[in-house]
């Protein structure tokens, strides 16, 4: 039987918000990380979209026996495709999945669908352990859809697994924002 891993290039890849381990560095090709807007709520989801001519670093993790029912509950707006011919890592891996927003259920951003900094602060934390400064600073050069407001939720998280953020993240978000020209709205 094949090793089952995920591909995870948001969340995922902060060991601190899932019990999948050890979590290892990897990159996808042919694949693009956005962001998008859905139907199923008013803040933006971070996704993956094909991209023959891009590559994403992000983390593999192992799904113990198989067992994508908590993943698949936690990932519930994704679907859950197989990435294995796509992803370079350096592990046991045998299969690889990857999830991203359905196209049929996704759009482009706009002001009413943001970007929490919650999140994006819980990812940040993930891609600086994990890839370091360089790795997260390709978080914001690869990642499209910065034309998303980004919500303050900082004082009051409404990300559920969020990780509070270290001096060194909130610099390099504050900074790459900032060169992003991201539109900084304060939550109510």
């Amino acid at each position: 039987m094949r090793s089952m891993f995920f591909f995870g290039y948001g969340s995922l890849v902060n060991a601190a918000t899932h019990p999948h381990a050890p979590c290892l560095p990897a990159t996808v090709r042919g694949w693009r990380r956005t962001w998008v807007a859905t139907p199923q709520r008013a803040l933006c989801y971070l996704s993956v979209v094909r991209d023959p001519a891009s590559q994403v670093e992000g983390a593999i993790a192992p799904v113990p026996d198989g067992d994508w029912a908590a993943l698949d509950l936690r990932e519930a707006v994704y679907a859950r495709h197989d990435a294995t011919a796509d992803v370079t890592h350096d592990s046991e891996a045998g299969q690889i999945a990857i999830y991203s927003v359905p196209p049929e259920h996704s759009g482009a951003p706009g002001p009413e669908n943001a970007i929490l900094l919650s999140y994006l602060d819980t990812v940040i934390g993930g891609f600086l352990h994990l890839h370091g400064r360089a790795g997260a600073e390709a978080f914001f050069a690869t990642t499209s859809g910065w034309e998303a407001a980004v919500l303050n939720d900082r004082a009051a998280p409404r990300y559920p697994r969020s990780i509070a953020p270290t001096h060194e993240v909130l610099d390099l978000i504050d900074e790459s924002l900032s060169s992003l020209g991201s539109r900084i709205v304060t939550a109510e």
